[in-house]
């Protein structure tokens, strides 16, 4: 009697400039949204400041340096995600890279390779079409991977990019 447990699967890409577009129009949108955050701190808590710099100037002050740290963040996620943008620019045609990973069930039974079950299944696609599913066993000497997300500020899964050695 076996035992069904949860694993990850690798999803990989070929770069195509299909989904090079793809994802300059993602990290657009999410640069776009940043964008619009900056702007919805200043448009909500201008008249706030300005109001509370009438009767309580020493937090007023404490507000507006709160606001500029929240505002300096979010530039700082625009700055990374512009980098980002650059990198997919530099991708090539053919390359592979790590899109995210899916979650799969998979049932195990006594005597079963644990390595070759968890480590190394993975889904290679070309302009989202499957085009191999591949075992692979990851080696000590792999080096790991950089990893550029799509996200603005949410780390999900779905959004990341890979860039691997392939």
């Amino acid at each position: 009697m076996g035992v069904v447990i949860k694993r990850a699967i690798i999803l990989r890409s070929i770069v195509t400039e299909q989904l090079k577009e793809q994802l300059k129009e993602e990290l657009q949108r999410s640069i776009d949204e940043i964008d619009q955050r900056i702007q919805q701190i200043d448009f909500r808590t201008q008249p706030y400041i300005t109001e509370l710099q009438r009767s309580n100037i020493q937090q007023a002050m404490a507000v507006r340096q709160q606001v500029n740290q929240e505002k300096e963040k979010q530039r700082s996620v625009r700055e990374a995600l512009l980098g980002r943008m650059k990198q997919v620019e530099e991708l090539e045609l053919g390359e592979e890279v790590i899109r995210g990973t899916l979650e799969s069930q998979v049932e195990i039974e006594e005597g079963d390779n644990l390595a070759e079950i968890l480590g190394g299944q993975e889904i290679v696609t070309k302009d989202d079409v499957v085009v191999e599913m591949r075992q692979h066993i990851p080696s000590e000497e792999e080096e790991a991977p950089a990893i550029i997300t799509t996200q603005a500020s949410q780390a999900r899964d779905e959004g990341d990019l890979i860039v691997t050695g392939s």
